[in-house]
């Protein structure tokens, strides 16, 4: 009897993670879909800004957050589209002196903040789904503006030897 209980619970525990997996986009049908119902649907929004005039509600999603969707509503308060924003297109128009609030707006929320030491500014890192084990990482100046970016291995992905 015990032998029968187990792949049971086993399969249940599956199948709630296979759906739990599905919910990380936003719904199919997200077209005309009043703001309300999405979240319902998604769960709050992390940053909610006005974009041209439009409503942009933002979702960081999936695993230790490495999608980041934005969901535009039209000037009717329902949504028109939505785009995952943490992809190599979108990191490679991060430029060099580029303003802190223009990285938000492209990138939404960082999945961590770190403050370098000696007032030298802060890194934003950002998780994202690839087949390495990679972040995309933004180091900002005091005066708030891009210094550098680059990838590298977030801290669960270094190797301890």
């Amino acid at each position: 009897m015990k032998y029968l209980f187990f792949p049971r619970s086993s399969l249940c525990l599956c199948l709630s993670l296979l759906t739990a997996c599905s919910t990380y986009a936003p719904p199919t049908a997200l077209n005309g879909m009043g703001r309300e119902d999405l979240v319902a649907r998604m769960g709050p929004p992390a940053m909610e800004r006005k974009v041209d005039g439009n409503t942009r509600l933002e979702f960081p999603r999936g695993p230790r957050g490495t999608q980041t969707w934005f969901v535009y509503l039209d000037g009717t308060g329902r949504a028109s589209r939505a785009e995952q924003v943490l992809t190599e297109q979108n990191f490679s128009r991060i430029a060099v002196g580029m303003a802190k609030g223009d990285v938000h707006l492209l990138l939404g929320q960082p999945s961590e903040v770190q403050v370098l030491g000696r007032a030298r500014g802060e890194v934003w890192s950002y998780r994202y789904d690839n087949y390495q084990c990679n972040w995309f990482q933004v180091e900002l100046t005091q005066e708030q503006q891009v210094r550098s970016t680059g990838y590298g291995p977030p801290p669960e992905c270094e190797r301890r030897d």
